[in-house]
């Protein structure tokens, strides 16, 4: 039986504990500031709101390049000769990046390509989905596996709130953002992933500790997610005071585990400082 290795952007924000088990292949997107393209993983988040503290200006995102991405599944292949690649991209509707990865794989055997159609916390919740498959089941069929994959994706759920709306307009990800309408300084959107595009569709208003909690009573009441696990998102800003309520709140509703995914610096350019989401899969 052939090892199964899995890969996934940097963009999923998996914290470090998630992978102490199982090793992922991380390949980092892009973060440009004062006209320098940076990888995710020479960035700190801090560093991308102290540009902006200091300069004003938003800083932009690029995609992975084909280069990028066959230099990736080439060591993979070096390091597992014999092993079946699986990548679990970010979603196609909001990068380029998965068409880079598509051109890319052309070139390798025994290589298959999943769209997510998600981003931080919900690509972390389907990419963790197939390392506990993998767990479960070392010897499990890459066909399988990759079936059971795809049966999740439908049923993955992401939402956050933005506490500031300056980084959400820079970006540009958000399709409908005429929604908002209104004061934008007293609204703070609902975003959440629908058939891989990022959409507004709830109007928040209050302070973030406020919003936090009505976002997460909404969100549970709208989507039946297995209490197994949570995944909690932020962004540096957002109070401690929040997330230990926010973690107080999800036991209280019956989740085995909760995990905090801290927004990377591709994710806080548009979600800025000070945001709160929350991803998990449905029953």
């Amino acid at each position: 039986m052939k090892r199964i290795i899995l890969s996934t952007e940097s963009v999923a924000d998996l914290p470090k504990d998630l992978l102490e088990n199982y090793p992922i292949q991380i390949i980092p997107m892009h973060v440009v500031m004062g006209g320098k393209d940076y990888l995710e993983s020479e960035l700190s988040v801090a560093e991308v709101f102290d540009y902006y503290h200091r300069t004003k200006r938003i800083p932009s995102t690029t995609a992975t390049n084909v280069q990028e991405y066959h230099n990736l599944f080439s060591k993979i292949r070096a390091d597992f000769p014999e092993s079946v690649i699986i990548h679990l991209g970010y979603t196609s509707k909001a990068s380029a990046s998965f068409q880079s990865a598509l051109i890319a794989a052309e070139a390798f055997d025994n290589l298959f390509l999943i769209d997510t159609l998600n981003v931080t916390g919900g690509l972390a919740a389907i990419v963790m989905e197939a390392v506990t498959l993998l767990e479960a089941d070392p010897f499990i069929e890459p066909s399988y596996l990759i079936e059971q994959i795809q049966s999740v994706i439908p049923k993955t759920r992401l939402a956050f709130v933005p506490n500031s709306l300056d980084f959400l307009r820079a970006g540009g990800r958000v399709s409908n953002m005429a929604f908002i309408g209104g004061s934008l300084l007293k609204i703070k959107p609902c975003i959440e992933l629908k058939k891989g595009k990022l959409v507004s569709t709830k109007k928040y208003r209050g302070n973030m500790s406020h919003v936090a909690e009505k976002l997460m009573r909404d969100y549970l009441k709208q989507y039946d997610i297995n209490r197994k696990q949570l995944y909690l998102i932020y962004s540096i800003g957002l109070d401690e005071g929040i997330k230990i309520r926010m973690t107080q709140r999800a036991k209280e509703q019956g989740f085995e585990k909760i995990n905090w995914i801290q927004a990377g610096p591709t994710i806080s350019t548009h979600a800025g400082p000070g945001c709160f989401g929350i991803a998990g899969i449905e029953n």
